[in-house]
Formats: C-alpha cells, sequence, structure tokens
C-alpha cells in the first residue's frame, strides 16, 4: 500500500473504532490513538520528503501512487505530494490533533460528533495528497458535508440558520466547481484527469480556459472567502463548536486557496494571466473588508470570522500576483493562519464555556481570572497583527515584498491598499486585549472563574510552540514550499 494511503486509512480505521467504542472513555482513547498516529506520519512524511529532496530527486510530486478506478472517464486514484502538499498535511494533523483535545469535554452525543469530526478530517487529508482532479473533488465533498450537522447540532447561537447557509453558499461553489473540472478535462482531450498530465500537455484552448477559469476560481474561492460569497464565513465560525471552528478556519478554508493555486493557475495559465486582475480587485476588497468589519463586532467569535475572511483574502492575493515570493507567502500565510486562528478559536471558546457570553461589552479583567488563558490570548494576538518572531510577521512580510515585485501601477497600488490591513488589524487587535483582559473585572461572577484545565492547557501551548517555531525558524519550511511554487509559477510567466 502506498505510504500516502494511510493519512486516509487512519481514518478509516478510527470511524470504525468510533462506532465500536463504548464509554467516553473509549472514545477519547480512538481520538488520541487516531490524531496522534496521523500527527506522527505528517512530521514523518516531512523529514521523508526533506530527505528525498536533498538526496536530489527531482520529480515533481514525490511518493506517487496510481490505481484505476473507472477507466471509460479515466478517473483514477492518484496520489502524490510536494512541498506545498507536505506543509498542509503538516497543518491538518497539528489542528485534528489539538481539535481532539480542545473537545474533550463535549456533550452531548459525543461519539456522533467525534465521527462526523473524524469523516471531516478525512476529506482534508485525501485532498491534499490527491493529484487526480475526480479524486480530489470527492474529497473536497467529503470535507463540506460533515460541517451541517456538526454546526447544526453541535453549535450555538443562531446553528441551525448558520448551518444551512454555509451548506447552500458552499454547495454552490462546489456546482461551479464541478464545471470548471468538467470543462478542464473535456477541453484537455478526454484523456485524463491527473493534474500533472493535464499541465504537461498544457492543450486547453485559449478561449475555454476563460469559461473555466472564472468558474473554478469561483468555486474554489467560495471556500476560501471570497468576497461578496464570504458571507456564510462569519455566521459558521459564530455558531461551530469550538474544534469545529478550529478546523474550519484552520484548515478546510485552505482548500479554497490550495484549490484555485493547484487547479485554476495551474491549469488555465494564459486564462489567469487574462482575467487575474478581477479576481485581485475582490481579493483586495476581502483583505481590507474583513480587516474593517472585524473592527466594528462585539463577539469574539466574529470579530475572529471577519479577520479570517481579511488573511484568507491574502492568500488568494498573493496567489494571483503570480510570482515565486508571493506564492510562497501564500502558502506560509495559510500555514500561519490556520495556526493562529486555531489558537484563537481555541482560546475564545474556553472563555466562552466559563463565562458563557462572547459580547466583548461584557468581559473586562480576565487577566486577573484566567492569567494563562488570558497570556496566551495576547500572544495569538500579537500572531495576528504580525508581531516578529510570529509565524503572522513571516508570512505576511514575505507576501507584500512578493506583491510589490510586479512594478506595474496596478499591481503597487493594490499591494499599498493590501498592507493597510496590517494597521486595522492592530487597532482591533490592541484595543480587544485592553478590553477584555485588562482593567477591573466588574462582574462578581467572573471572580470565580477557573484557569485552563489540562487538557486545554495542552493543545494551547502545541498550537503557540507551532506559532513560534514557523515564526523564529521558517526558512526550512519556505525553502520547501518555495521549490513547490516554481513549478506552477512557470506556467504563469507569459
Amino acid at each position: 500500500m502506498n505510504f500516502l494511503s494511510l493519512f486516509v486509512l487512519i481514518p478509516l480505521l478510527m470511524l470504525g473504532g468510533l462506532y465500536l467504542a463504548k464509554g467516553i472513555k473509549a472514545i477519547r482513547g480512538v481520538m488520541v490513538a487516531g490524531s496522534t498516529a496521523l500527527l506522527i506520519l505528517s512530521i514523518v512524511l516531512t523529514f521523508l520528503y526533506l530527505g528525498e529532496r536533498q538526496a536530489g530527486a527531482t520529480a515533481e510530486m514525490l511518493f506517487r501512487a496510481d490505481t484505476v478506478w473507472y477507466a471509460p472517464l479515466h478517473i483514477s486514484y492518484s496520489v502524490g505530494v510536494d512541498g506545498i502538499s507536505v506543509a498542509m498535511l503538516l497543518l491538518s494533523a497539528v489542528i485534528v490533533f489539538t481539535g481532539t483535545f480542545a473537545s474533550w469535554k463535549l456533550q452531548p452525543l459525543t461519539k456522533e460528533y467525534f465521527l462526523w469530526f473524524t469523516l471531516l478530517s478525512m476529506g482534508v487529508f485525501g485532498f491534499f495528497i490527491s493529484i487526480d482532479l475526480f479524486t480530489m473533488f470527492m474529497f473536497y465533498e467529503i470535507a463540506l458535508i460533515p460541517m451541517y450537522l456538526l454546526i447544526g447540532v453541535w453549535g450555538s447561537g443562531r446553528k441551525e440558520y448558520a448551518a444551512m447557509k454555509l451548506t447552500l453558499m458552499l454547495m454552490g461553489g462546489s456546482a461551479f466547481l464541478l464545471i470548471g473540472i468538467l470543462g478542464i478535462f473535456f477541453g484537455a482531450g478526454g484523456t485524463t484527469m491527473n493534474i500533472l498530465e493535464i499541465a504537461r500537455l498544457h492543450n486547453i484552448p485559449f478561449a475555454q480556459q476563460c469559461i473555466w477559469f472564472p468558474l473554478t476560481f469561483l468555486g474554489f474561492g467560495v471556500l476560501g472567502a471570497l468576497f461578496p460569497f464570504h458571507t456564510w464565513s462569519p455566521d459558521g465560525h459564530a455558531s461551530a463548536p469550538t474544534a469545529v471552528s478550529m478546523l474550519h478556519a484552520g484548515v478546510l478554508m485552505k482548500l479554497g486557496g490550495y484549490g484555485c493555486f493547484r487547479i485554476a493557475m495551474y491549469l488555465m495559465p494564459e486564462a489567469a494571466n487574462e482575467l487575474g486582475w478581477i479576481f485581485l480587485i475582490l481579493t483586495g476588497i476581502s483583505v481590507v473588508y474583513g480587516a474593517f468589519s472585524a473592527c466594528v463586532q462585539t463577539d469574539l467569535k466574529y470579530i475572529n470570522a471577519y479577520s479570517s475572511v481579511s488573511h484568507c483574502g491574502l492568500v488568494l492575493f498573493a496567489i494571483l500576483m503570480m510570482n515565486q515570493t508571493a506564492a510562497t507567502g501564500a502558502v506560509l500565510q495559510m500555514l500561519s493562519h490556520g495556526l493562529m486562528t486555531a489558537l484563537f478559536f481555541a482560546l475564545i471558546g474556553m472563555i466562552y464555556g466559563r463565562t458563557h457570553t462572547r459580547d466583548v461589552r461584557e468581559l473586562n479583567g480576565l487577566m486577573k481570572v484566567m492569567p494563562f488563558l488570558s497570556v496566551c490570548y495576547v500572544i495569538a494576538g500579537l500572531a495576528n497583527l504580525g508581531f516578529p518572531g510570529l509565524s503572522g510577521f513571516v508570512a505576511e512580510m514575505t507576501i507584500f515584498v512578493g506583491s510589490f515585485q510586479n512594478f506595474d501601477v496596478f499591481h503597487r497600488t493594490l499591494t499599498i491598499i493590501a498592507c493597510s490591513s496590517i494597521v486595522i488589524t492592530a487597532v482591533y487587535i490592541l484595543r480587544l486585549v485592553g478590553k477584555i483582559l485588562y482593567g477591573t473585572c466588574t462582574n462578581k461572577h467572573h471572580l470565580a472563574l477557573t484557569d485552563a484545565t489540562w487538557d486545554e492547557r495542552f493543545a494551547v501551548i502545541c498550537l503557540i510552540i507551532c506559532v513560534a517555531g514557523l515564526g523564529m525558524a521558517p526558512f526550512w519550511v519556505s525553502h520547501m514550499i518555495g521549490e513547490s511554487v516554481l513549478p506552477v509559477v512557470s506556467h504563469l510567466i507569459p
């Protein structure tokens, strides 16, 4: 069996183990064992990949395997990874692992919750290892479907509305995506669905590219919170349970940026050069609009949700700049945002579980009551606003430096506008931290609250280590990513 298939097999075994598990201890045991195995597997894969590259491996994708599923339509189970895929798998494993501990005391229907959570995880892992259009789309749908139940059953607030809105908008994006994928397949001659083969043939007519590129980019862009199709994101994040918010914002939204880069840009470069400016304007709006919207929110989850719209907009913005530095920054931003937004949502869930409110106006003086959670919240905020030494600084600096390498007035003007989001982010983060953490705790019920438990501390510390590690030692990651974005970027240069 191919090594990469373990990323799908382990979640399948977890599903079977959860189905047979009796009692909360057995359920937790299955989740800890499975998520730990996935984390170890992703770390081993990272070292194996780096070893292969250092040994002189030149193939665009490593650890490949191809098995024909349906010959008449040339559908195959084709898997392989490059530096981008390895980075995304590592991110996904970290979020699933920490999300398990963030859900340690979830009630009710614990078994059913973890079944859907694991199915969502399996879809994410399968998506990142796939290099066949149909297989990738299949895992994409597997990752989206569980969100409806995870939010609708275990969420809070207007959970039914949020679950329905999220599902309908993402399914609408999937419809565009399916049309785009079929257009790519038949436009390339209808002989293969393998992404690498289609890119090598490079035979999709320009007129067809101009049709399928917008549909494909839009289909993935909906999941990446592309303006004006982002409105599902704040409601979905605000209503989702803690670990689902972590996985949704931390990993699931990255499927959008990854798909735009790997499929839309890579397979239809001429259309990307011709029509990319339209989406560049939309992503620029996402970056600034998301930051301004976060400034006026009073719900902690809505603040982080609109912040995610802004930061995910930076991913698509950098991809559309079509140079190696900006594209490397886009992937670094996916990693950085995935880690820091998972940390944010974990902390917000822990604060809400104690105070039973997410309203900023009702929270103050938490530093004296919950010092551990408060200090961690400050670290998350500093990462979000791009503080040097943390992951946000490395990612955003790489994006803006790469974006400014385009010498025309249009691209540089948009880059300067996007840079303004740094200042806006600093405003709402610093104001938020000052409001809820410092000062005098005026709510007498909050004075009796307890700080984080061992499982919560473990999950939060793991995420902080990753955020600080990426910020202080980014070079091995950026080198691995930079080598992998080069084949795609070389297709985009006219």
